[in-house]
């Protein structure tokens, strides 16, 4: 850990506004990750975690029915 740079938690609530790093992995939606999910694609399935990013504990993966509706929802607001 670089002491200069300590990594962010979840609970702090500078690290809102950054850039995710994750987002040039093939296997995170970017449109899920933008509205501030975890949005990791289990790529066999193309199944996707709708939780919130950084969550505790394991991913739970949903339809992609569902994950198009959480992007909708987002965009509706």
């Amino acid at each position: 850990m670089n002491p200069d740079h300590p990594a962010p938690s979840p609970e702090d609530p500078s690290s809102e506004g950054e850039a995710r790093p994750d987002l040039s992995n093939t296997n995170v939606r970017e449109d899920l990750a933008m509205a501030g999910r975890c949005a990791l694609v289990h790529l066999p399935t193309g199944r996707t975690c709708l939780l919130p990013l950084r969550h505790h504990g394991p991913c739970e993966f949903h339809q992609p029915q569902e994950a198009q509706e959480v992007v909708a929802g987002n965009l509706d607001s």
